[in-house]
C-alpha cells in the first residue's frame, strides 16, 4: 500500500505515458509545419528586418547570412539577398554604398526575372545620383548615374520605377552639360573661337535639354563670327536653331536681326518647341534660402533648372573635330573586293602574284622562263670604229676583250671526278715510293 502521495502521483504518471506510447505507436505522423506555425526561416527573416529599422545592421547581415546558409530552399532566400544590400544602403557612407552597389549587382545576376531586380537597379542609380559633385568637380560619379539609370530604362522599360529614373537622368545630364558648357565659355572669353564653337555646338547636339542651350548656341554663332566670312553658314546655322528649337529664349529676337543683316532665311519655330518651354516656365520652382545653402555646404549641384519633360539622350556623346580643322583628302585609296573561291585548282594554275609584274592581271597567261643560250654560241660583237675624217686623227679604241666561255655543268663535274682520280693515284704513288724497301734473300 501506498501511503506518499507523491510517489501515488508519479506512478499514475508513469502509467498515463506507457499507455499513451502504447495506443499512438503506429498512428501516421503528421507534418508540424502548417500555415499556422511559425517557420525557423520566417522567424529568422523578421528578426532581420526588426534589426535593420532599428539600426543594429552587422546583427540584421549575420542573421540574414544564417537563414541563406541553413535553408538554401527558403522561399525568403531572395528576400534576404535583397536586406542584406538595403542594409548596406542604409548604412550609407563610401564603404556601406560601395558594398550596397556590389549586393545589389549580385541580386540582378542571380534573380533578374524578379520584379525586385528593377527596384535594386534603380537603388544602384540612386547610389551614384546622391555621390554627385558640382559641375566643376570631378564628373565620374555624374558619368556612373548616366549610365545606370540609363540601363534602368532599357533593361525593365515596364518598371514602376522609369519615371523616376527619366527625371534623375534629365538632372544628371543638366550637371554634365553645365561643366561642358564651363569649358566653351571660357575658350569663348579667351580667343579660342574654333575651340569654343566646337564645344558649344557638340554640347547642344548631345544635351538638346539643357536650360542653357540658347546661350551656348549664341556663343557658338559669335564664335564663328570672329572666324572670318568662311565660316558664315555655320554662323547662320546656329543662329537658325536658336529661332528654331528656342523660340521663347531671349537670344531669339537677336538671332532673327543677325539672320536678316547676314541674307539668310529666317525659319519658323517649332511648335513642339513653344510647348515645351511653355510647360518648363511654368513648372520651375525655385530652390528655397535653406536648400540652397545646405547643397553649397554638402557640395552638391543645383539642378532645379533641369528640364521636367522630353526624352533625355540615351548614347554617350562623340568626339567631334573643330570646324577649322582642313579634312583630309583621300588619294590613291585601293578598294579591295572579296569574293567566294569559284575555282579551287586556281593556286595550281595562275602564276605567283609575286612573279607577275607590277599592273598585270592576275589572269595573264603565265610567262615562259627564256632560254639560257651559252655564252660560246653568242657571236661576239665587232667593236664599232668612227669613220676616218680628213684632217681628224682616229681614236684608238681597243676592242673588248670576249668574254670567256662558261664551262657547261656537265663538263666541269666530269673534270672535277677525273681531277680527284689522278690526285689519288698520285698520292698512292707517292706512298709506294716513300717506302723503304726490304732486300730478298737468295734462294
Amino acid at each position: 500500500m501506498i501511503r506518499n502521495p507523491k510517489h501515488l502521483i508519479a506512478l499514475v504518471t508513469l502509467t498515463a505515458l506507457l499507455t499513451a506510447s502504447c495506443g499512438f505507436k503506429r498512428k501516421k505522423y503528421d507534418d508540424p509545419i502548417t500555415k499556422d506555425t511559425q517557420q525557423p526561416d520566417k522567424v529568422l527573416f523578421d528578426k532581420a528586418v526588426k534589426d535593420i529599422e532599428h539600426g543594429r545592421f552587422e546583427v540584421a547581415r549575420l542573421t540574414l547570412n544564417t537563414l541563406i546558409n541553413t535553408y538554401d530552399t527558403s522561399e525568403y532566400l531572395a528576400k534576404a539577398k535583397l536586406a542584406i544590400a538595403d542594409s548596406w544602403y542604409r548604412e550609407g557612407g563610401p564603404h556601406g554604398m560601395g558594398q550596397a552597389e556590389a549586393e545589389y549587382k549580385d541580386f540582378e545576376l542571380f534573380y533578374p526575372t524578379m520584379p525586385e531586380a528593377a527596384e535594386s537597379q534603380k537603388r544602384i542609380c540612386d547610389i551614384h545620383f546622391q555621390r554627385m559633385e558640382q559641375a566643376d568637380r570631378d564628373p565620374n560619379n555624374a558619368l556612373r548615374a548616366e549610365q545606370e539609370c540609363r540601363d534602368m530604362m532599357v533593361r525593365y522599360p515596364n518598371s514602376k520605377f522609369v519615371p523616376d529614373a527619366e527625371q534623375k537622368l534629365r538632372e544628371v545630364q543638366e550637371v554634365l552639360a553645365e561643366a561642358e558648357f564651363d569649358t566653351g565659355d571660357f575658350y569663348h572669353r579667351k580667343g579660342s573661337n574654333a575651340a569654343a564653337a566646337n564645344r558649344l555646338g557638340g554640347l547642344v547636339d548631345e544635351y538638346p535639354l539643357y536650360s542653357r542651350a540658347d546661350e551656348a548656341l549664341w556663343e557658338e554663332a559669335d564664335s564663328y563670327s570672329r572666324m572670318g566670312p568662311r565660316f558664315r553658314q555655320k554662323e547662320g546655322d546656329a543662329l537658325a536653331k536658336i529661332v528654331r528649337d528656342y523660340p521663347l529664349s531671349p537670344f531669339a529676337d537677336q538671332a532673327k536681326k543677325k539672320l536678316e543683316s547676314l541674307e539668310l532665311a529666317v525659319p519658323e519655330a517649332d511648335p513642339k518647341a513653344v510647348a515645351r518651354m511653355k510647360y518648363e516656365k511654368e513648372n520651375y520652382s525655385k530652390p528655397g534660402m535653406i536648400h540652397r545653402a545646405t547643397g553649397v555646404l554638402a557640395g552638391r549641384p543645383d539642378v532645379s533648372r533641369s528640364a521636367k519633360s522630353g526624352a533625355p539622350t540615351m548614347e554617350n556623346p562623340k568626339p567631334s573635330i573643330p570646324a577649322s580643322v582642313p579634312v583630309p583628302v583621300q588619294t590613291g585609296v585601293n578598294e579591295v573586293t572579296v569574293a567566294p573561291v569559284t575555282d579551287p585548282t586556281a593556286l595550281d594554275k595562275l602564276p605567283d602574284a609575286r612573279m607577275n609584274p607590277s599592273g598585270s592581271s592576275p589572269a595573264a597567261t603565265p610567262a615562259t622562263p627564256a632560254k639560257e643560250t651559252p655564252a660560246a654560241e653568242t657571236p661576239a660583237k665587232p667593236a664599232e670604229t668612227p669613220a676616218s675624217t680628213p684632217g681628224a686623227t682616229p681614236a684608238s679604241t681597243p676592242a673588248p676583250a670576249a668574254a670567256p666561255q662558261q664551262p657547261d655543268a656537265k663538263d666541269t663535274t666530269a673534270d672535277s671526278k677525273s681531277k680527284k682520280k689522278k690526285k689519288k693515284k698520285d698520292d698512292k704513288q707517292t706512298t709506294d715510293s716513300s717506302k723503304p724497301t726490304t732486300p730478298q734473300p737468295d734462294k
